[in-house]
């Protein structure tokens, strides 16, 4: 009876030693995949908000979705918005961003960053296509935002954007720098093209037009009154360059423009950065943001430097009999 005992103790003590064995060859040789552990990897969700369409902001979007895309892959969405030039649509624009809890708002236009600050102190903000953050009032500082908002500026030199003028137009008397009122950094960059105008002994004359509908008569006013029209990087005037070159190509009065986009629509020339570069440094600053922790506040509003070159509208240098001089690159 005890022998029986034992035998049966040790062929239980064996079935479990091979069940267990086999429970190990199992776990081994499964036909099931071993986690994903790009299952867990985050998408991030970033809203675009653009204030109006034209070439210009086109390709400031553009080209902060491309860099993106390159970094993150199929890492990161886009709500892309645009607020058709209305502030109102901004508003519920941003809303709409913070209450889907995006993970970054890139706001393209000064209206567009001011409505996004607005509605978050929390959600990053990465604005592109503003001439001076600080002068739209949505940070304390171009050198230290410290605030949830950075970005990068489209500002050009404006003193070589006069000097462009006067090569061009040696014997121009009079400018007419022409803008919307409602632009603020259209106004900052006024007052840096008066300075550079007085300092080169050339006299100028302040026109502004409140929106669209006031342009063709202000327009019309500015070339009765002056020989040479500038008009900055303004998203309003921007929109309506059409508007411009019906009155100004048949005064024969020359438009130097704030960047490419308004001189292909109706301008003569300009010294214009890339805002389709201006795009991509964004979405650089916003992958540091995502993925690497980085802080707007303390994220120094950036600036291109590079590919600013004078280009030139050929179909307008015609119309007015005006031949560009050397150096400068026909806007294709």
């Amino acid at each position: 009876m005890k022998k029986n005992k034992m035998r049966l103790a040790a062929a239980m003590a064996m079935a479990a030693m091979m069940i267990s064995m086999a429970g190990c060859g199992n776990t081994s040789q499964t036909d099931e995949p071993a986690a994903d552990d790009s299952a867990d990897a985050k998408t991030y969700n970033v809203g675009i908000m653009q204030l109006v369409e034209h070439p210009a902001l086109d390709a400031a979007t553009q080209g902060f979705q491309d860099k993106l895309k390159e970094l993150l892959g199929d890492s990161v969405t886009f709500d892309v918005q645009n607020a058709q030039g209305e502030s109102t649509n901004c508003t519920t624009i941003a809303t709409k961003f913070v209450s889907g809890d995006v993970d970054l708002i890139m706001a393209n236009a000064t209206g567009a960053v001011q409505a996004a600050a607005a509605a978050t102190a929390d959600i990053p903000i990465v604005g592109t296509s503003v001439t001076d953050f600080k002068t739209a009032g949505v940070v304390d500082s171009n050198e230290a935002p410290g605030r949830n908002v950075t970005g990068v500026s489209d500002l050009t030199p404006i003193d070589e954007q006069m000097k462009l003028l006067q090569q061009v137009c040696p014997d121009a008397k009079k400018v007419a720098i022409v803008y919307c009122s409602a632009e603020p950094n259209s106004i900052f960059q006024s007052e840096l093209a008066q300075k550079a105008l007085t300092e080169a002994g050339i006299e100028f004359k302040e026109y502004t037009a409140a929106d669209s509908n006031e342009i063709q008569a202000v327009i019309t006013n500015a070339v009765s009154e002056c020989d040479v029209v500038f008009i900055p990087t303004d998203n309003t005037m921007a929109s309506n360059m059409e508007i411009v070159k019906n009155v100004t190509v048949p005064a024969g009065v020359p438009v130097f423009a704030g960047e490419e986009g308004m001189c292909a629509s109706g301008g003569l020339a300009t010294l214009s950065i890339s805002f389709y570069d201006l795009g991509q440094k964004a979405g650089e600053m916003a992958y540091e943001i995502l993925v690497n922790g980085a802080d707007p506040a303390t994220t120094p509003i950036g600036y291109v430097s590079d590919n600013i070159v004078p280009k030139y509208n050929a179909e307008i240098a015609e119309a007015l009999g005006i031949t560009m001089p050397e150096g400068f690159e026909a806007i294709q």
